[in-house]
């Protein structure tokens, strides 16, 4: 299995989300994300929160090895010529480490207080418009120089260089509509992320391998990851009590996931392994500020148990 740190940009400091990436690159995780979002999403929203690209590309030049991205960037606050060049910077930063994760956006309330352009006629319309940016940073990621007249994109002698170090720069779609999010997961991105029960997520899997299926798709070729929040104590007791603290400081009771992973590693190991028996090759833990180093320095125990 590989793991992903997926470190909140709200209620933090600059070194204290930098000194996290370089104790999660330390203890063997393979990749750093962090949201997409301008209010704080967990408690009241104005907590204070950073931008999610400039931390990754500022952690990008203080370590040598994790990957980096967003987990995901929202559609709706970057047209696809300027995601294409931001992906790129992080790639040269970071010597071929980035990957572009996107969704559809949700979060109304951001859109609202600095003037971003919504959905138009609702989620549908929101999900059209991820599928054809998707399409769009995929081209100019790969080198096209083109035109564009699209619904809702129009792109003139559009060129992305330098292109990034990375030959094919992974795109990672998240979410999970049945009719949209899915089928641009199955015919556009090279990796997918969801949450969710194992019963829920077999029936999400069952849905997309329709949609490969449609668009002529090897569903193997698409790297699934499962995100979770994750507190690795001895005891259950414990990890409850260290779980809701990291709430606290955030403002908040409850993270509103199921399921929460809490308790010593061989629990946690058990709990993950019927989604690696899915094929889901990647665990992303959600980890509050301020961060639990003691979670970040022994996720290498519940590796182990999993090999």
């Amino acid at each position: 299995m590989k793991f992903g740190a997926q470190l909140w940009s709200q209620q933090t400091t600059w070194p204290q989300w930098r000194d996290a990436a370089v104790a999660a690159e330390a203890a063997g995780w393979d990749s750093v994300w962090t949201w997409d979002h301008l209010l704080a999403i967990f408690g009241p929203w104005e907590q204070p929160i950073f931008e999610g690209w400039s931390l990754l590309v500022a952690s990008a030049a203080v370590t040598q090895r994790v990957r980096f991205g967003l987990m995901v960037g929202a559609n709706t606050f970057r047209n696809p010529g300027l995601l294409a060049k931001i992906a790129t910077t992080l790639d040269h930063v970071s010597n071929g480490r980035a990957i572009v994760g996107i969704g559809g956006a949700w979060f109304e309330r951001e859109h609202e207080a600095f003037g971003f352009e919504t959905w138009g006629s609702g989620f549908g319309e929101r999900l059209d418009r991820l599928d054809e940016s998707v399409m769009l940073v995929r081209r100019l990621l790969d080198g096209e120089r083109f035109d564009y007249d699209g619904r809702f994109y129009q792109l003139r002698d559009a060129l992305c260089e330098p292109r990034p170090i990375q030959e094919h720069l992974p795109i990672l779609v998240g979410g999970s509509g049945p009719k949209k999010t899915l089928r641009t997961v199955a015919e556009r991105a090279d990796a997918w992320n969801t949450s969710g029960t194992v019963d829920e997520i077999r029936a999400k899997l069952d849905i997309l391998d329709d949609h490969c299926a449609a668009v002529g798709r090897d569903r193997s070729t698409i790297d699934l990851t499962v995100s979770f929040p994750i507190t690795i104590r001895d005891t259950v007791a414990d990890a409850e009590t260290a779980y809701a603290d990291l709430l606290a400081a955030n403002n908040v009771d409850d993270m509103n996931a199921n399921p929460v992973l809490l308790g010593p590693p061989s629990l946690l190991a058990n709990a993950i392994a019927p989604y690696r028996d899915l094929g889901f090759g990647t665990v992303i833990a959600r980890l509050p500020a301020p961060f639990d180093r003691e979670t970040i320095d022994r996720i290498g125990e519940v590796d182990a148990l999993l090999s």
